[in-house]
């Protein structure tokens, strides 16, 4: 299986999609699209919107997901196997103001 998260740093749905990829031990490419500009494009042209996270899995885009919304779509297509385990973060949180004052500290432009 070959996975591409579109994900921020630092981000409440974002560390929820890294949570699913480590609660099933998957392989996936960690794409920085705060960063980097040209991963932000990538991410909309590829997603057809501009929220984040999106997650690339064999070719199919899910857009705007939260950690949660990942781990149905593997399950209930069987591309995992379902476990007791527990992610180490909330999948389907919101980012804390912490993370936004984080975040908008930086200045960034898409533009």
């Amino acid at each position: 299986m070959t996975i591409k998260a579109y994900l921020k740093p630092s981000c409440g749905w974002s560390n929820g999609v890294r949570a699913i990829m480590r609660k099933y031990h998957l392989a996936y490419d960690d794409v920085d699209i705060v960063n980097n500009r040209a991963n932000y494009a990538e991410m909309v042209q590829k997603s057809g919107q501009p929220l984040a996270p999106c997650v690339e899995v064999d070719g199919v885009m899910l857009a705007d997901v939260s950690g949660e919304e990942v781990e149905n779509y593997l399950l209930s297509n069987d591309l995992v196997k379902s476990t007791d385990a527990a992610a180490d973060v909330p999948t389907n949180a919101g980012c804390s103001d912490a993370d936004h004052a984080k975040m908008a500290t930086k200045t960034v432009r898409f533009f």
